[in-house]
């Protein structure tokens, strides 16, 4: 037996188990034909991963949407419009009139069992017409733009057309090229208000400026188009639009191409240890999709999933890159180097502000993964606080790390320093073990369901905890954002349903409420055997639902306390992705909620009227939705007094936020003797500690509300035990 398998039984997941039993059973039955659409003996390697995708998503997806015309329309445009073209620019409206009138509803007969034909015809027409585009952005580069007239560009994808005709092509192109010239044009300029005064600096004149700002996005086009032209192949063509197919049915069903060598150089150049992201290119921008807890970028606390990497540089001094156009795997070079050294980083944020971030390269340092605790002495008592990055297991160790006993660990060392309420920081957890939350979760109630988890045709599983005690009875609330995914849903839905604690937070976290698995196209060792020849198919299996019936998927978990955040209108949750699965219910478990629940109404209002009277808070509340409009705004001015106004306007917001947002926490120096002797022997880890806890003086607002919600909790605790 696998040690997948292994892990499967081990933890106890066994309608997983079934599931990845019954894809062998298909795939195998695929082998002999006896599936749908298959064993044909003339399949290219394209029908083959196409065909196995499209069966293994009927029958093992847990929510297959039919693959009919409906959903053929969807894909072509999809494929076209988001994979192939996405900035419209390329292609002319007659190419997909053409493609349409010929494939539009024969896509869904190709999944299900025809022969690949649509994305060959789509890289015929895509190779002719790239040369032209490219024509004609070298032609416009070639003469001087002019920032002083009162025009607009629309730069949203999804409302543009493919134009009519070359002459439509061209202006859609120069008014991108133009806005892309003023950016780097506006960013000259200021750079030569500021530094004019300085010795030996070179004060170019406007025209010069101007002509370097178009140097910068012809030299970031030619690299684009070289990608295209030279890198891009019909493969990688195939392979986004089976991902188009697979992604239609909800955002976490991927499929990942074959695992040949270059494949796997690829994905194995989008991890940057050096400082710890993972990165993707999308459309021309290096996009950071996920951070390694405990690395440089995550431990800075600016990087965010889903900003883009703008520009690199070397060190201090060091010319910053712009790397608009590359590859991951040339980015990374760039970002890459000893340990020690420093790197510079240009990012834009959701927000659409930039901040430029040095870093030191390092190896991601495991231990800051882990559990770890303070004691913050207010003048109502001792509030305890457990900060967990994510839901860590070592499966593969019976004797390795554990979250759910680091917290153990953590709960015991706090109740031994006498707190009054704790606080479990949940911020920016995406995740991780669902054992460990069931197990978690069980150290503050008496026993009972957890979380429920279904699969597309069994009853829902129930994950209890059986054990009676309780660890920690007092007031306790769960600290979470829009990044709180998955296994912290599950918590802080469970301390909800039970009427445990309070949720303080973002008006609701990530809603990513399903399962996925990794399964191998391969025809007889799919299930066990991950990476095959033929590539893999990660595909959502199980959907997980509160204790109450309602499923954590869509909704997430709503906030009890609800606290201003600048992120609140940033389209970054499950709910802002149209494939995202839909919200549903299932009968409620059985259970009882904690006898000692207090009551929330007074508490809510206490912190209402805090926040009104908090200057940060109310800015961020004010300009929340000020600030996302600005950075989703497509309609872009193209002049330079227009962009420098709507530029120094979102500077300044931020940097008033930003200036307010730092508040003062008394942490208890006798509560971490007992951490600062432990990590004694070694020097790096007593400095990760520190640098932690000095953070926690003196950045976060948000904990300083978190405390005062406890301590009304505890001050409403100590009048129901004294009798008033």
């Amino acid at each position: 037996m696998t040690k997948v398998l292994k892990n499967m039984f081990r933890k106890k997941n066994l309608p997983v188990v079934l599931i990845f039993l019954a894809a062998g059973i298909f795939v195998a039955f695929r082998t002999l034909g006896l599936g749908g659409g298959g064993g044909k003996v003339n399949e290219t390697k394209y029908d083959k991963i196409l065909h196995t995708v499209g069966d293994m998503l009927a029958q093992i997806h847990f929510s297959p949407r039919k693959v009919d015309d409906q959903f053929s329309k969807e894909i072509f445009r999809k494929f076209l419009g988001e994979k192939i073209d996405e900035q419209k620019n390329i292609l002319l409206a007659a190419d997909v009139q053409q493609l349409k009138s010929e494939y539009e509803l024969k896509l869904d007969d190709e999944i299900r069992g025809g022969s690949v034909q649509f994305v060959p015809a789509v890289s015929v027409i895509f190779r002719k017409r790239l040369p032209e585009a490219e024509a004609i952005y070298k032609e416009l580069l070639s003469k001087p733009f002019e920032f002083t007239k009162d025009e607009s560009a629309n730069l949203n994808t999804e409302q543009a057309q493919f134009p009519k005709n070359d002459a439509e092509r061209r202006e859609q192109w120069r008014k991108r090229l133009k806005y892309m010239t003023l950016e780097r044009y506006a960013e000259m300029v200021a750079d030569r208000e500021k530094n004019s005064s300085k010795p030996g600096f070179v004060k170019k004149t406007d025209e010069e400026l101007e002509a370097d700002a178009r140097a910068r996005v012809l030299k970031i086009l030619n690299r684009t188009f070289d990608r295209l032209k030279t890198k891009v192949t019909d493969d990688d063509r195939f392979n986004a639009y089976v991902n188009t197919v697979s992604e239609a049915m909800d955002p976490h069903t991927s499929f990942f191409p074959p695992v040949d060598k270059r494949y796997f150089d690829e994905q194995m150049s989008g991890q940057f240890f050096g400082i710890g992201a993972s990165l993707r290119d999308e459309d021309g921008v290096i996009k950071i999709i996920t951070l390694v807890v405990g690395s440089p970028a995550w431990k800075s606390g600016v990087f965010n999933v889903g900003d883009i990497i703008q520009k690199v540089g070397e060190g201090k001094e060091g010319e910053l890159v712009d790397i608009t156009g590359f590859t991951v795997e040339d980015a990374v070079k760039l970002i890459r180097g000893k340990k020690g050294s420093e790197v510079r980083l240009t990012l834009k944020k959701a927000d659409g502000s930039l901040k430029t971030v040095n870093l030191i390269r390092d190896k991601i340092v495991q231990d800051e993964t882990f559990a770890r605790s303070v004691v913050i002495n207010t003048s109502r008592g001792k509030v305890g606080m457990i900060y967990l990055p994510e839901f860590y297991a070592n499966f593969d160790d019976p004797q390795g790390a554990r979250c759910s006993e680091d917290v153990r660990k953590e709960i015991i060392k706090l109740k031994e320093q006498k707190v009054d309420g704790i606080i479990m920081d949940l911020r920016n957890n995406g995740g991780g073990s669902l054992y460990d939350v069931v197990q978690m979760v069980g150290l503050f109630i008496e026993g009972g369901p957890i979380v429920q988890v279904k699969d597309r045709d069994g009853k829902p599983q129930i994950y209890q905890d059986r054990d009676k005690s309780v660890l920690y009875d007092g007031p306790l609330a769960v600290m979470v954002n829009e990044f709180s995914a998955s296994a912290s849903e599950i918590f802080a839905a469970a301390i909800q349903d039970y009427d445990r604690g309070l949720i303080i937070g973002s008006t609701s976290t990530y809603g990513k409420g399903t399962v996925q698995r990794n399964i191998g196209l391969d025809k007889t060792m799919g299930m066990l055997e991950p990476n095959s020849d033929l590539g893999t198919l990660k595909i959502t299996l199980q959907k997980f639902y509160r204790i109450n019936g309602g499923s954590t998927q869509l909704r997430g978990v709503s906030s009890d306390i609800v606290l201003p955040d600048i992120y609140e209108y940033s389209k970054l949750r499950e709910k802002d992705n149209p494939d995202a699965l839909p919200w549903d219910e299932i009968p409620k478990a059985g259970y009882n909620r904690w006898k000692y629940g207090l009551d929330l109404a007074p508490i809510q209002k206490a912190s209402e009227a805090r926040l009104k009277g908090n200057e940060v808070f109310s800015l961020i509340h004010t300009n929340a939705e000020w600030l996302t409009k600005q950075s989703n705004e497509k309609v872009v001015p193209l002049s330079l007094k227009k962009f420098q106004e709507d530029e120094k306007k979102i500077k300044a917001t931020l940097k008033q936020i930003e200036s307010l947002s730092k508040q003062s926490h008394e942490l208890d120096a006798e509560a971490m003797v007992e951490d600062l002797k432990k990590y004694e022997s070694d020097p790096a880890k007593l400095e990760r500690f520190k640098q932690w806890v000095k953070s926690l003086r003196t950045n976060d607002i948000y904990l300083n509300e978190a405390v005062n919600v406890v301590n009304d909790m505890i001050v409403q605790k100590n009048l129901v035990y004294s009798g008033k």
